[in-house]
């Protein structure tokens, strides 16, 4: 089964700072029937405004994912991590048995895009952690020329962050009428989120922001005209 959620029918959160659109039910924006999907807990799509964040706040027992699409991202937190983040670059956080933490744009006059993404755990009360990777090199480009990249996984592999859940968050980018087919276990689900671009699957096409849901389905074929991003959750 194969479900379309378009962009313009996620939630929004407005603020003087923040302009939000959400995936699932967060804050203000509550649909029963949007609570999550599996183990996927929020996708928030956030652009924030220049010199402008998220203050400290705290996390506990959840995996916190960030993406950041555009713009610089200053973390702080309580683990001691102190550093800027620019798009290309992903941060995995296990908030465990408590974080708190601070995310700021850190440009006085750029717009910072970034997707925020919570997965729940299948262990509470772990020690804190913090990972990221680096996928663009601003000197060299993509840092690798695969259709689909491993960004976090519960057993680290294809060099990916590690999660405390049996989940796999992938990214793909497809360019030039590229073809995407993939193989699906009919026992899991699985989400995908458009990040830029737009793929044909069958008779339909996704924009940036919409998502695709997949159940009870053992194979996805994607196509690209021009250039696309993506994000494929692999979920129980």
């Amino acid at each position: 089964m194969f479900e379309i959620r378009r962009s313009q029918q996620r939630g929004q959160g407005q603020h003087s700072w923040l302009n939000s659109r959400y995936s699932f039910s967060f804050a203000d924006y509550i649909d029963p029937k949007r609570m999550g999907f599996s183990v996927l807990r929020v996708i928030n799509d956030d652009e924030v405004a220049p010199g402008t964040g998220f203050a400290t706040h705290a996390h506990r027992d959840m995996e916190i994912i960030s993406v950041i699409l555009q713009g610089t991202i200053e973390h702080k937190d309580n683990m001691g991590h102190v550093l800027q983040l620019q798009a290309g670059d992903v941060q995995r956080m296990s908030a465990g048995t408590g974080i708190t933490h601070s995310e700021y744009n850190a440009s006085q006059n750029e717009v910072l895009h970034i997707l925020q993404i919570w997965i729940e755990p299948n262990q509470i009360g772990v020690t804190p952690g913090y990972e990221q990777l680096v996928l663009v090199d601003s000197k060299k480009g993509e840092s690798s020329d695969k259709k689909l990249k491993v960004l976090a996984s519960p057993d680290r592999r294809d060099s990916s962050m590690f999660l405390h859940q049996d989940a796999v968050l992938s990214m793909g980018h497809l360019v030039n009428d590229e073809v995407l087919p993939l193989s699906l276990n009919i026992a899991r689900k699985y989400y995908l989120h458009m990040m830029s671009g737009e793929i044909t699957t069958g008779d339909q096409m996704l924009a940036e922001g919409d998502a695709l849901t997949i159940e009870n389905e053992n194979s996805l074929q994607l196509q690209v005209k021009g250039d696309a991003r993506f994000l494929l959750f692999d979920l129980p």
